[in-house]
């Protein structure tokens, strides 16, 4: 993360009769959000001086991704909007969305009533990993956002916004923007990524889930996300650099973590 101030929210668990609700709470820091800052750091395989080649299938697949990283999300698109409303209607499916801008989306993590702010980081790829999430592994996406699993922190981090981070920071370890990739993950990435065009998207879920565990391990409050999130990080690239010569996403043992 770099040193200009951000905004954080934080989002503060009350127990009363076994029921869970959430207070959303503004505050400054280095955080995440309107001023968007990394929380990750290019992982000590980095080098600036490699270059892989690519075959031709690898480089149309690293294209085609990179097209998507792309895309800026857009509250006039209409398909962007329903994509948001889809979103919504996944997570809380017996809980009517009032408007497109609603202090209802604070349930769900972001900063303020406008999901279309917390996106200018991570772009509509960070909704489309959200959305592929809850329809793809709908019990571990509620567990995530419901945070049904362990001793949770009074003050706890904000599912959504966490979420645009874990894209943004996948996008930058994988040096995805580079036209070939420098490191040795993001070497092993695009040959999962060849096998498998949805595998960008089962990482974010499989990291998502990592990064709550290492939360839990690190009994982590929202002042630690920083550090949470180095460590999520570290741990991955370990673990893709250890499975040089897997070629199948669901190869990988955090896989199992998705239900």
């Amino acid at each position: 993360m770099d040193g200009r101030g951000g905004s954080f929210v934080a989002v503060r668990r009350i127990t009363q009769d076994h029921s869970h609700t959430a207070e959303v709470v503004a505050g400054s820091g280095a955080w995440i959000g309107k001023g968007f800052s990394c929380v990750c750091v290019q992982g000590s395989d980095s080098d600036p001086r490699l270059s892989f080649d690519l075959t031709p299938s690898q480089e149309e697949c690293l294209q085609k991704l990179q097209r998507r990283i792309e895309v800026n999300y857009d509250n006039a698109d209409p398909d962007h909007q329903d994509a948001l409303k889809e979103l919504w209607n996944a997570s809380f499916p017996e809980e009517e969305l009032s408007d497109l801008v609603s202090e209802q989306w604070k349930e769900m993590g972001w900063q303020g009533k406008d999901p279309a702010t917390d996106f200018r980081g991570g772009g509509f790829i960070s909704l489309e990993n959200l959305l592929f999430f809850a329809k793809t592994f709908p019990k571990s996406y509620q567990d995530l956002l419901q945070k049904q699993e362990g001793n949770r922190a009074m003050w706890e981090y904000p599912f959504a916004v966490a979420g645009v981070n874990i894209t943004f920071m996948l996008v930058q370890m994988l040096d995805l923007e580079a036209v070939k990739p420098r490191t040795m993950t993001g070497v092993v990435f695009l040959k999962l990524l060849e096998e498998n065009e949805d595998a960008f998207d089962i990482l974010y879920c499989i990291t998502f889930k990592l990064m709550d565990q290492q939360w839990l391990a690190m009994n982590a409050s929202y002042m630690d996300f920083n550090t949470v999130m180095k460590s999520t990080q570290h741990e991955l690239e370990k673990q893709l650099l250890l499975l040089e010569d897997i070629t199948h996403i669901e190869d990988m043992p955090y896989f199992s973590l998705l239900q």
